[in-house]
């Protein structure tokens, strides 16, 4: 990409991402059109890049000849995936206004299915307005169908037709998920508008089928729908994301960069994202890998004096140990003015960041690894109905964030959620010692979950001792022809018309009458602690007698005091009773009225 200084503007490379879910064939994806360039190589060589393979447009071409000779009005000079494969590093890797990637390849097992993460994946893209097409990958696994390494569309008619017709089946039952999330998709051979319809391009990552149409497809996107977005002037101020912070022997810390704008230069003045206030330093050098015949020599890496959009390299530079991942490298301009506007912008970034993640002063804490997936989390979050957020930042889990939690009233919201982070020792002795749960996970929907099931579990806890301590409403009726004893004690087979009874607990009839409590249940001849809808039991009581206080066909309900029918009322909301119970808890609040 050096060398093209000559050229005042231009159409850069378009910048690609894969999404799907875990073991659907993403990584193996990109595996092969790595290969399959890199087997090419004849037509023009792969630029290593750090973070990302950068595809030149004659290796397309080499590889889609089958499919496309007339390549007139291709301007796009070829295409830069970004290396690290899932929907974690789409949602980290942000520009100002969007996701890094201008287009997303969102991959699909073709017997799976649509799984939880992809349709994490469709929420993100819809959040960022960012297009995508489909690859319908390990389509070798259907049956009956020979799978080669050659393009899908030319592949498709040697198959038998049972074998075609099941792959269909397929792709409609994909096409029906999307539509349910509001997007018109079609195999892409049949789309005439792909502004207005997502391209389904069936694929096996393992064979190399359909590499080609996918390419195919990626570059007419580029070109058609993104012409005006990729044009950039190569003399502005370079503007890039980091993909990773490391260490590296000789050089200290360095950062790994994708510039999406304009040119950087060894000497530039840049402005870092940080975890406190912006960075500002001076680029000492600029770091590309060596070819990938050379990448067992001593010296791993090419200095480079420039560098131009779309490119992925390494900086150099001192100072920079706080740099956060995730976001922006910004050239600052000759001037304290441009300078400070820069530093406006990058503090900007955060503060946005904020404002988009609705923080509330009793929610649950949320720690990332970046700043855009603290937007991701947030915004899943919001999805599944949990959208107080007392907390968002980016960093491992520290002491302060479980003393943090402790100052939530709610239990269900003093809880701290890690995506793709550690906690500190001290932070984990404090949680031990506080009781504030911590989840940590890689993936967001696992944690989200994880999250959702324990507060299940802790609530339905907090039901059943709830239930195990108050009386809960029932009610009953004498049957006729049933009266085993008319006292001391009563002895009378009873049929259970509502609710839960239970040995012990206090009755009254309808008319508010107070008559006794449940001394035995008895079923069978064999003595029971309780009895449920539609049980027919027989009960003894000691205090009343039957023909005096209490009759054949007399319904009877379970007497509860005021201040358990407070509780009860209260928590109703809870899911605690049943909707029966709750009716009777109704009648019995009318009978004591009266």
């Amino acid at each position: 990409m050096e060398g093209q200084e000559q050229e005042q503007e231009r159409i850069r490379t378009p910048i690609l991402s894969v999404l799907g879910h875990i073991d659907h064939g993403k990584t193996t994806l990109l595996d092969n059109i790595r290969g399959t360039t890199i087997t090419a190589k004849e037509a023009g060589r792969v630029t290593q890049h750090i973070g990302a393979t950068e595809i030149p447009i004659e290796l397309i071409k080499k590889i889609c000849e089958p499919l496309r000779k007339d390549w007139t009005g291709i301007e796009v000079p070829g295409l830069l995936f970004i290396d690290t494969p899932g929907h974690q590093a789409f949602v980290s890797l942000r520009k100002r206004g969007g996701a890094l990637a201008d287009v997303a390849v969102v991959v699909v097992d073709v017997m799976e299915g649509f799984q939880p993460q992809t349709y994490e994946s469709l929420n993100i893209l819809r959040l960022l307005k960012t297009p995508f097409v489909v690859a319908l990958n390990k389509i070798d696994r259907i049956k009956g169908w020979n799978s080669t390494k050659r393009p899908f569309i030319l592949n498709y008619n040697d198959q038998p037709e049972y074998a075609r017709a099941a792959l269909d089946a397929r792709i409609y039952e994909i096409v029906g998920d999307l539509y349910d999330k509001g997007f018109s998709a079609d195999r892409y051979d049949r789309i005439k508008d792909f502004s207005r319809n997502v391209g389904i391009v069936p694929v096996c990552a393992k064979t190399g089928e359909g590499i080609a149409d996918l390419l195919l497809v990626l570059i007419g996107l580029s070109q058609k729908f993104f012409e005006k977005v990729l044009r950039v002037h190569l003399e502005e101020a370079g503007v890039g994301t980091i993909l990773e912070k490391k260490e590296e022997k000789g050089l200290g810390t360095t950062i790994d960069v994708i510039l999406y704008e304009g040119k950087l230069s060894v000497g530039d003045t840049i402005v870092v994202g940080s975890t406190e206030d912006p960075i500002v330093t001076k680029v000492k050098a600029l770091l590309k890998p060596r070819a990938l015949q050379e990448i067992r020599t001593e010296q791993r890496f090419l200095r480079i004096k420039s560098v131009y959009a779309a490119s992925g390299m390494k900086i150099v530079a001192p100072g920079i140990e706080n740099a956060l991942p995730g976001s922006q490298v910004r050239v600052a301009g000759p001037g304290q003015d441009e300078l400070e506007n820069v530093i406006r912008i990058m503090k900007g970034e955060t503060a946005e960041l904020k404002m988009e993640a609705s923080l509330s002063p009793e929610g649950i804490i949320i720690k990332t690894d970046t700043m855009g997936s603290l937007e991701a989390l947030a915004m899943e979050l919001k999805t599944e109905g949990i959208e107080k957020i007392k907390k968002a930042t980016v960093g491992n889990i520290s002491r302060r964030d479980v003393i943090d939690a402790t100052t939530t009233g709610d239990r269900y919201l003093s809880v701290i959620l890690g995506f793709n982070v550690d906690i500190l020792p001290d932070a984990k002795a404090a949680a031990l010692e506080n009781g504030i749960p911590v989840f940590m996970s890689d993936v967001i929907y696992r944690l989200i979950e994880d999250y959702k099931n324990w507060m299940k579990e802790e609530r339905d806890k907090e039901k059943r001792e709830l239930v195990d301590r108050l009386t809960t409403p029932a009610k009953m009726k004498i049957l006729p022809g049933c009266v085993f004893r008319q006292s001391k004690p009563a002895i009378f087979g009873i049929e259970v018309l509502g609710g839960k009874i239970k040995t012990g607990v206090k009755l009254v009839k309808s008319d508010g009458t107070r008559i006794g409590a449940i001394n035995e249940i008895q079923d069978k001849g064999g003595s029971i602690k309780e009895a449920v809808v539609p049980m027919q039991v027989a009960i003894s009581m000691k205090k009343p007698t039957v023909g005096r206080q209490i009759r054949e066909n007399d319904v009877l309900y379970v007497d509860i005091t005021e201040e358990e029918m407070k509780e009860l009322k209260t928590s109703m909301g809870k899911g605690l009773l049943s909707a029966d119970e709750e009716e009777i808890l109704e009648e019995l609040e009318r009978i004591k009225g009266k």
